[in-house]
């Protein structure tokens, strides 16, 4: 098991490269997409609400996508302060849009992953993480939720607010959409978008040295904002492996969205998908309570045992990277980076303490 840190994009700089080697991170997972629209984003407002019409502002620049000189040339900023690119963890809503919605640029805009995970692999990167799902991370409000009043994201239900045209993933890539919103649609009809996505791209994935990676949904609900989930249970999980029978096709096992889900167990959980070799990398993060009310806590206090959950991956051999993913924030001049050495140097320990095990 490998100690990883999750980066933003317009985290991408020497500060925060020494922040996670301070913090004892070997490995980065990041982000591309830039959630908002611009640089100033922060680790805060990812969690504000989802307007109705302007959602996490506008998704990138058409069918442009991240070329390999782009890609080899942060990967080598990273090499150069002593860490690794574990994985790159999401595609821009412009690059996929037509994908998700069955629409008519799908044919094009999947020829265009083809070729960016061919640069992934060229890069040298080995896993693409990714989310298929149309209304992306929702529901979430902000407060006093951790111990000692420290402030986090949570839920107390489920988004109903219908998704406009032009937006996908809570961004718009397209200002010009006809007026109105997505029509409903039945979970066998995403399944099956989420088929020719995996059919298309996974032999491309393979040939390239890349895992794809999926990530449950957050928040876990049969619907949010109008619109089908896929992974909103722990066994859809298998749904999905078995979609595509391939050693590209894997998982983004996210530990706090598996807790939150009303169905399974997610010690039983991590044991089967670990057993399988299908976990690509993990966010591992607490919560309290399930859906449609949760918390998301210190990586010490909710309802998940760290501790066993280690016990169960060493056990099974994983030998992936782990990223505490997102963590309250603490009161003090630096909220964010000391929510986060606090989480980093939790799991240090525990996975020092759990590998020294017999």
């Amino acid at each position: 098991m490998k100690l990883g840190f999750g980066l933003y994009r317009h985290m991408l700089n020497e500060a925060h490269y020494k922040f996670a080697k301070q913090c004892g991170a070997t490995h980065l997972v990041i982000h591309l997409v830039d959630y908002f629209g611009t640089e100033k984003n922060t680790k805060e407002n990812t969690n504000q609400p989802v307007g109705e019409k302007d959602g996490w502002g506008k998704a990138g620049s058409g069918s442009e996508i991240w070329s390999l000189e782009e890609l080899s040339r942060i990967k080598a900023e990273i090499n150069s302060h002593g860490l690794e690119l574990e994985a790159i963890e999401n595609f821009d809503p412009a690059h996929w849009h037509d994908i998700l919605l069955d629409g008519p640029k799908k044919k094009v805009q999947i020829e265009n992953l083809k070729q960016l995970i061919r640069n992934v692999g060229a890069a040298g990167i080995p896993v693409f993480g990714y989310n298929f799902s149309l209304a992306g991370v929702s529901s979430r409000i902000v407060g006093k939720f951790a111990r000692g009043g420290a402030i986090s994201v949570a839920m107390e239900a489920g988004d109903e607010t219908p998704i406009p045209n032009g937006m996908v993933w809570n961004m718009v890539y397209d200002e010009n959409a006809p007026e109105g919103y997505l029509p409903k649609i039945r979970h066998q009809e995403l399944w099956g978008r989420l088929k020719y996505f995996l059919d298309e791209l996974v032999p491309v994935a393979e040939e390239a040295g890349v895992k794809l990676a999926a990530h449950p949904d957050d928040p876990p609900l049969p619907y949010v904002r109008n619109t089908p989930r896929l992974v909103f249970q722990p066994g859809l999980y298998q749904k999905l492996i078995d979609l595509k029978d391939s050693p590209a096709n894997n998982l983004e096992f996210c530990l706090g969205s598996v807790a939150e889900m009303t169905e399974g167990d997610v010690y039983e959980a991590t044991d089967q998908y670990s057993q399988q070799g299908k976990i690509s990398y993990v966010h591992f993060r607490n919560v309290i309570g399930k859906v449609p009310n949760y918390k998301e806590v210190f990586i010490d206090e909710g309802d998940i045992d760290m501790l066993r959950i280690l016990r169960i991956l060493k056990k099974n051999k994983f030998d992936g990277v782990l990223i505490p993913d997102h963590t309250p924030q603490m009161s003090c001049d630096a909220p964010w980076h000391a929510g986060m050495a606090f989480a980093m140097g939790f799991m240090k320990a525990a996975i020092s303490m759990v590998k020294s095990e017999n």
